[in-house]
């Protein structure tokens, strides 16, 4: 039986190289193009031309702007609204990354550290440079909890900055790390059933209650999905949040 974490080995599907200049096209980076594809095709064929009485994808589309403006107003408020752009985009792009990653034989790139730390780190230095352009020194503040003795602020400050510094390997960590467990998961229960269902009499019979967990763990998985993009999308916007209002 091949190993679970096979699934994730990344491989050149078109070698491209120039020098010592790697641009390869993998699978990777194809699933990440289909997915921006994907989003592109389905934004211009609903809005292009939209209908005052919406199709079914019109509507369906709107509904992902309507969550992602209410996230927007109660995370942060109307002033976060100029944000709408990076977190639609943000939240799309990461949800059908994480659902592409279902279809079996396909690839899930928001399961390795390059991917999710190559989205989480830039979007943090995003955010403390629009706390910087708001408040511009004042922004330091941050790090002084309010009311804290003077004694411990050298202290408080250090522990502040860590924090706040962690932030950008949480978010990586966390969508990488719930990608990861879930795809292995499944993999692991089908490659049981298989062997299952391989060695035939009862043993095959029997095989249906690992069958029916992999059913089971795969719907779970398309929660996961959204979840993982939601949860990484709304940390943004209370990360924007503080940004903005030092709270």
């Amino acid at each position: 039986m091949a190993s679970p974490l096979e699934q994730f080995a990344i491989f050149e599907i078109v070698p491209i190289s120039f020098g010592n200049l790697n641009l390869s096209i993998t699978n990777s980076s194809l699933f990440i193009l289909l997915s921006v594809f994907l989003i592109l095709r389905v934004l211009h064929k609903t809005h292009f031309k939209p209908l005052l009485i919406p199709t079914r994808w019109q509507a369906f589309i709107e509904s992902f702007y309507e969550f992602v403006v209410d996230l927007i107003q109660q995370q942060i408020g109307t002033r976060g609204l100029v944000f709408f752009p990076l977190l639609f985009t943000l939240f799309t792009f990461l949800l059908l990354g994480n659902l592409l990653g279902i279809i079996p034989f396909s690839f899930t790139f928001t399961s390795h550290l390059i991917a999710t730390f190559g989205l989480s780190v830039p979007l943090f230095i995003g955010v403390t440079l629009v706390g910087l352009q708001q408040h511009g020194l004042h922004f330091f503040s941050f790090f002084l909890p309010a009311g804290a003795p003077l004694a411990l602020a050298p202290f408080l400050v250090v522990l502040e900055i860590i924090s706040y510094c962690f932030r950008a390997i949480s978010l990586g960590v966390r969508l990488f790390a719930n990608m990861i467990a879930g795809h292995t998961l499944v993999k692991i229960i089908s490659g049981f059933a298989v062997l299952m269902v391989s060695a035939g009499g009862i043993t095959s019979i029997v095989a249906t209650i690992p069958i029916t967990l992999v059913v089971l763990i795969s719907g779970l998985e398309m929660a996961v999905a959204f979840i993982q993009a939601y949860v990484f999308a709304i940390l943004i916007c209370i990360y924007l949040n503080d940004a903005l209002n030092l709270h």
